[in-house]
């Protein structure tokens, strides 16, 4: 039995559930009392919250969620819930989108091609810094006038005659 597609606007209070919890438990609680809300009302153990309801909640930080808030409401054939600050359109971020098997061979073409193409430029850019430089490199001597003083004495070389 296929079920029917449901849009609702719900205003759910949150004040009384998350006073029967320590302050740093509050926005937490604000959460799960929404999903409760949702389970009661909506028929469905499958709900799934929005971002911008998330951020409204988290807003004012943990200890301070807000005392109602309003949301919108949409059931789907399969019994899926998701809800969503009002004025806002669900996002679901975590739907796998199916790829055509020859969508996926072209991109995998290109992903190779284009690797290629970046190594082809990288060896050419590598190339260029290894080219051979001609380093010249020239001695230079000076040569320094010796002192007299500075001169090594020279000592006499005596032939001994045997």
């Amino acid at each position: 039995m296929k079920m029917k597609e449901l849009d609702r606007i719900y205003t759910i209070p949150l004040r009384r559930e998350y006073m029967k919890v320590p302050k740093y438990k509050r926005a937490k609680k604000a959460i799960t009392a929404i999903k409760q809300f949702l389970k009661k009302h909506m028929k469905s153990e499958n709900i799934k919250l929005g971002k911008q309801l998330n951020l409204k909640i988290w807003e004012r930080g943990i200890k301070n969620p807000p005392h109602h808030i309003k949301v919108t409401v949409k059931k789907d054939g399969e019994g899926l819930v998701t809800a969503e600050l009002f004025g806002f359109d669900f996002v679901d971020k975590r739907a796998k989108k199916e790829k055509e098997p020859g969508n996926l061979k072209e991109k995998l073409a290109e992903k190779i091609k284009g690797t290629a193409n970046k190594k082809a430029e990288s060896d050419v850019k590598k190339a260029e810094d290894k080219k051979p430089v001609e380093k010249k490199t020239e001695v230079k001597v000076e040569a320094k006038p010796v002192k007299e003083a500075e001169k090594p004495k020279e000592t006499p070389v005596k032939d001994k005659e045997e």
